[in-house]
């Protein structure tokens, strides 16, 4: 981390125990690429100005303040020493409430993640006995904190020879999933329906690698980019041509590469078509 910039220093307090440390990104889209909004005529640089509607002029950066609609065009104003004061003021410290064990935490919970390293001089020793029984017990620790101006809950676990520090989002930020899923119903699979779902996924288990998953909108853009600067044209790839496959248990099948030959060796004596529970 020596060629890192900290995002964040302060200390990991549990009980007596205070551990210099310091927050480093750990993830980023810094490198993906951008764009300017230029004059298609002219190839300047274009420049956002705060427009008042009513007056049709620009408003000076001193002039513009924070405003909560109340209703519709009616907004109360709130100053920007009022919204300072209302910010609870950051002590620096990253205080331990509770360990609890990391597999129980819902992903959906997660935000960002940040890399937690000890900072200071004789902060390794203490960091290095937390992050080890964390390792051993197989916990995370729920802390809280005033980072980047909010408060914030986060849940640190151990990672190789230094912790993960993952932001989290409250519960009042995590939408239900009711509405999403209310209108799936519920349905009983049996059968070689099911003998085939299960055949698809034991033939592509995996390990999961980061490095294997590309981001083809990125890598497609920058040669876009790439063409326009040597001069070349590039020709948009060819949609995939989908399968008119309309039989779900024909899908099935295809999906698990199964013969007709060999469907009495997949399928499960009884087949069944899914059927909704008897309520």
């Amino acid at each position: 981390m020596a060629t890192a910039r900290a995002q964040w220093k302060g200390t990991l307090q549990v009980g007596a125990l205070s551990v210099p440390v310091a927050l480093y990104t750990a993830a980023s889209t810094a490198e993906r690429t951008t764009f300017n909004m230029v004059n298609r005529d002219t190839g300047n640089r274009l420049r956002r100005e705060f427009i008042d509607p009513t007056t049709g002029k620009p408003v000076e950066k001193e002039d513009q303040v924070k405003g909560f609609e109340i209703e519709p065009d009616n907004y109360v104003v709130i100053e920007p020493d009022e919204l300072d004061a209302a910010i609870p003021q950051s002590d620096k410290k990253l205080a331990i409430q509770a360990f609890v064990p990391f597999l129980e935490v819902d992903p959906l919970f997660f935000d960002k993640p940040y890399y937690l390293a000890p900072s200071g001089p004789g902060a390794d020793a203490p960091f290095s006995v937390l992050r080890n029984a964390l390792q051993r017990r197989e916990v995370g620790a729920l802390a809280h904190a005033v980072l980047f101006r909010r408060y914030r809950a986060v849940l640190i676990r151990a990672s190789g020879p230094g912790m993960i520090a993952h932001t989290l989002n409250f519960d009042y930020e995590v939408r239900s999933a009711a509405g999403a899923f209310e209108e799936i119903p519920e349905m009983e699979i049996k059968g070689e329906m099911l003998e085939l779902a299960r055949h698809i996924i034991s033939t592509k288990v995996g390990k999961f690698d980061p490095a294997a998953f590309t981001d083809r909108y990125e890598a497609a853009i920058a040669e876009l980019v790439k063409a326009k600067i040597e001069g070349r044209t590039i020709s948009a790839p060819r949609p995939r041509t989908a399968t008119n496959v309309v039989n779900l248990m024909e899908a099935l099948r295809l999906s698990a590469g199964v013969k007709k030959a060999d469907r009495k060796q997949v399928a499960s004596p009884k087949t069944s078509q899914p059927s909704k529970k008897a309520g």
